[in-house]
């Protein structure tokens, strides 16, 4: 009987990305309805979901009207351009937020996650600022120093982010984050740019009775802030990956909601820097479909419906490598599969936008193999195969 009472749970997933479909897919497995939402058609987790609807997130009381009307179960946020208020009244009117309203607010704005790991937990950081008004900009630049990273204060995969070399490249790096800032904020954080060794990702699960567990350290690469591979596990000092894990645990202790979070670092000779944390699936986890018993996603969800979470074991070796779009094409196609899927262990993830841009996701290779480097390897060059076209 408990079976069947929890097969008719509902989960309202706001963000239809492709991190959203991985989950929808999750949890269909599980028997659980899925309402998927963002603020275009035929999103990728829509495509999955059993209902889906596009609205304007940020607008508080179309999204508060809309979830009360649907009384979902679980609302299940999945991307930071949305509006925090409505979420804030909707868990003091008793609904259930994933992991919980705070979180998802601090998360979302970049001064207030640095705030709590910086001030208020003392965890190091690269050296920031923030910046609200241009006039401003140039002093603080300055006290920072150059080179210097610009980001806006709320934006996902990197977008509006720049490294500004001089004071003369401050005028345009100000401009592409003001044009890429998601939400009301459109002010911009600015941060040393740390020359590090290496950055990775440590997937860290919060269960409902406090408990932190880990996935084994994610190695990622990025470009403009935005990931372009990654592959697990990643060879490291064990004394750093025990104090990343020490981090952590005074970060989750501090947000206390059940559910995935993805936590990344910087790492340069014997230190580890925090960098950004965000409480949901990572992109760079997209690794765990194949390298791990239970992926990332299912991981998630286990976490906020309180189902046991078994030994998270290392199935072998894998690595991802995206499929980028050199330009706009409405409806793509893609060539090259046939080529992509002759290499061994590797697998092609189209995440099905309607729509490409210029140097957007669209989809994914996953690759294993008894060697992380190999897996690596066969990721670049079967997604090297692919090219996103129009008909």
């Amino acid at each position: 009987m408990k079976n069947a009472i929890f097969s008719k749970k509902r989960i309202l997933l706001l963000g239809s990305g492709e991190l959203g479909k991985e989950l929808v897919i999750e949890s269909k497995r599980l028997g659980l309805e899925v309402i998927a939402i963002d603020r275009y058609e035929k999103a990728p987790a829509m495509q999955v979901a059993d209902h889906s609807c596009a609205i304007d997130m940020s607008n508080k009381n179309i999204l508060k009207d809309v979830i009360k009307k649907l009384n979902p179960d679980f609302v299940v946020p999945e991307i930071e351009a949305l509006s925090i208020e409505a979420l804030k009244e909707l868990e003091d009117e008793g609904f259930k937020i994933v992991p919980n309203a705070r979180t998802v607010e601090i998360t979302m704005n970049r001064d207030k996650i640095r705030d709590l790991a910086s001030r208020d937990l003392k965890i190091k950081t690269a050296k920031f600022n923030y910046i609200f008004k241009f006039d401003d900009l140039e002093k603080k630049a300055i006290e920072i120093g150059f080179p210097l990273l610009l980001k806006p204060l709320m934006s996902s995969s990197g977008k509006g982010q720049s490294l500004v070399e001089t004071k003369n490249d401050l005028h345009d790096a100000w401009n592409q984050a003001q044009a890429n800032s998601r939400g009301k904020v459109k002010g911009v954080i600015i941060e040393e740019f740390i020359n590090f060794d290496f950055e990775f990702t440590l997937l860290s699960v919060r269960k409902h009775s406090g408990e932190n567990i880990f996935c084994l350290p994610i190695g990622h690469l990025q470009s403009n802030g935005d990931y372009q591979c990654s592959w697990q596990p990643l060879e490291m000092n064990e004394s750093l990956i025990i104090e990343a894990k020490k981090i952590t645990t005074r970060i989750l202790n501090n947000l206390n909601g059940a559910g995935l979070y993805g936590v990344e670092f910087f790492v340069k000779g014997n230190e580890v820097i925090f960098s950004e944390l965000s409480p949901r699936p990572h992109d760079t986890g997209m690794v765990t479909l194949v390298s791990q018993n239970i992926s990332e996603f299912e991981l998630h969800l286990r976490a906020f419906l309180n189902l046991p979470i078994p030994n998270i074991n290392l199935i072998e070796p894998s690595a991802t490598r995206v499929i980028l779009s050199d330009k706009e094409y409405k409806n793509p196609i893609y060539e090259g599969l046939n080529e992509a899927l002759e290499f061994e262990k590797t697998k092609v993830l189209i995440f099905g936008k309607p729509v490409s841009r210029k140097g957007r996701r669209m989809g994914v290779v996953l690759s294993s193999n008894k060697d992380v480097n190999l897996a690596r390897e066969n990721a670049d060059k079967a997604a090297s195969k692919i090219k996103v076209s129009s008909n």
